[in-house]
């Protein structure tokens, strides 16, 4: 009788779930472990904080440039040893990064540690679906996700309130120890590979076809809200702790790292922009989600603390559902190409996070905080624009 998937309240599936939000935390937390520590880097580098945010932009470049190239190696080898393989050499990396002699050499070893990392948001869900039985694959993935988003809470803050009063090299290794961790939680729990069925025989030109069917049509309006929308939101998160820390503020990094629980309301929005989808659309939830982190990321230009934290929570709110929104439309629009189509969404997500997260820090050193908001500001009302011309009619909810 053929393998159908762990089914809920078995041992294995119990296993499967805890297994891969570990994987999750493990991840996340070291992608973005050093967004906490950029001005405490910067400082001791004697760096901009433009150059401090490469620390961050390296690694999400090195992730985006191999998510692919990891995919189709867990379709030959199976995606729980490519899982194994990348969160170990991930964290051997972290902590090698510690050793950095200077900020080129940990820039290099945290690209590195990035397409270390890639193997697993490349393999993860493909992984679940091998294993779980199909009517638990949505709860199954949903833990997985957050697992992600509390990783890169949790790798944010912890690296901050070790990295203040310890250094940014202590900062990094209490998150890799953490991530070591979690990585040795994954190989006890993760149940042995039953339902994965190695693909053989498929030629270059075969892949190459699939990923040309992912760019038919209006797909790239798509991938573009990824890649504007992250990298308007890593820019934000990169530098206002550089804006909190200087005056009139003043606040200690650690202390400024708690605007980083700003992500929780993206968690909550995330879940709920499917509800709104339901009734309004996915274009229509896009654009509202897009102009409502607009309105947030508006409130930060005020003097008041207390605005500046409630313009974060909206603005992350917004992003996050709008994320959720963009990425789910991707299988839809691609249904003959979907795993080529959702690696590209993720590449060019991770592209923006790079590319535009560091560039936006140009005008931020000559220009500060005023100029970052007008930067992303642009970045959303482009997404808006292009989100316009994708179909008003929504075929896989039968409405427009």
């Amino acid at each position: 009788m053929p393998f159908a998937g762990h089914e809920p309240q078995t041992p294995a599936y119990r296993g499967m779930l805890l297994a891969l939000f570990a994987s999750g935390v493990a991840t996340f937390s070291q992608l973005y472990a050093v967004q906490g520590l950029l001005p405490v880097i910067a400082n001791y580098f004697q760096i901009t904080s433009s150059q401090a945010a490469l620390a961050v932009s390296s690694a999400t470049l090195g992730l985006a440039l191999a998510v692919t190239p990891w995919a189709i190696i867990s379709d030959r080898i199976g995606r729980r040893k490519v899982i194994c393989a990348a969160l170990i050499a991930s964290v051997l990396l972290g902590l090698l990064s510690t050793q950095s002699p200077n900020f080129e050499s940990l820039v290099v070893i945290r690209f590195f540690e990035g397409i270390a990392l890639a193997g697993v948001p490349g393999s993860a869900l493909a992984f679940l679906v091998d294993e779980v039985s199909p009517k638990a694959v949505a709860v199954a993935s949903g833990t997985y996700i957050s697992g992600t988003t509390l990783g890169g809470l949790a790798g944010r803050l912890v690296a901050s309130f070790i990295g203040e009063p310890a250094g940014w090299r202590w900062g990094i290794a209490g998150v890799s120890i953490m991530a070591g961790l979690a990585t040795l939680f994954f190989l006890i729990k993760a149940p042995t590979a039953q339902g994965f069925a190695p693909i053989k025989g498929q030629n270059l030109r075969a892949i190459a076809a699939k990923f040309e069917q992912a760019l038919r049509g209006k797909m790239m309006l798509v991938y573009a809200q990824g890649f504007l929308l992250m990298g308007g939101f890593v820019a934000v998160y990169n530098y206002l702790a550089f804006r909190l820390e200087a005056p009139p503020y003043l606040i200690p990094s650690s202390l400024a790292a708690l605007v980083f629980l700003a992500y929780l309301s993206g968690t909550y929005t995330s879940v709920a922009s499917g509800k709104v989808v339901a009734k309004i659309g996915r274009r229509n939830t896009l654009r509202l989600s897009i102009a409502f982190s607009a309105v947030g990321l508006a409130l930060t230009l005020a003097g008041n603390l207390i605005v500046i934290v409630i313009g974060l929570l909206i603005f992350t709110a917004g992003f996050f559902a709008a994320h959720a929104v963009a990425s789910g439309w991707v299988p839809v629009l691609a249904s003959e190409a979907r795993a080529q189509a959702s690696s590209l969404y993720n590449l060019l997500y991770y592209v923006g996070s790079s590319v535009l997260g560091w560039l936006i820090g140009i005008p931020f050193m000559h220009y500060g905080w005023d100029s970052v908001v007008l930067c992303v500001v642009v970045l959303q009302a482009v997404a808006m624009i292009l989100a316009s011309f994708l179909s008003k009619r929504d075929p896989s909810l039968g409405k427009a």
